[in-house]
């Protein structure tokens, strides 16, 4: 059952191709950087996303909440959890829509002990990383 699991998660592997020029802090947080010639009036209309879990530490498969806030995106906006695994950024199965003041709360459960880095994209938008560790 879990090796379906890690299986099921690994095909919904989503590849994004950040186009343009990223800067150090961009890079590390996987949000792009602004164009070189972007006014300020373009990055306050960028799109984006805010991530906090309800737990720092949780048990192999044991629900908890993942929620935030969205801003310039559309309310209604698909959002998903990614998970790091390795060097790689894998979606999970869990994904909602945000609701009609821009928030989200999603119910996570995850598997793999140990910390976990895990995002929020949806919208053009990445959240900052956020952790928890599974015992």
């Amino acid at each position: 059952m879990d090796r379906f699991r890690r299986a099921s998660a690994a095909a919904l592997l989503t590849a994004a191709v950040l186009a343009g020029a990223v800067g150090g802090a961009a890079a590390s947080s996987g949000v792009p950087a602004p164009p070189s010639g972007a006014s300020a009036e373009d990055v306050a209309t960028r799109p984006a996303l805010t991530a906090q879990v309800t737990v720092d530490s949780v048990g192999a498969w044991q629900e908890f909440r993942i929620h935030g806030s969205a801003q310039n995106i559309r309310s209604g906006t698909p959002v998903a959890l990614q998970q790091k695994q390795g060097n790689r950024w894998v979606s999970l199965p869990a994904t909602m829509r945000t609701t009609g003041s821009n928030s989200y709360s999603l119910r996570v459960k995850l598997g793999i002990k140990g910390e976990n880095a895990l995002r929020i994209v949806g919208g053009g938008a990445v959240s900052p990383v956020v952790r928890t560790t599974v015992r």
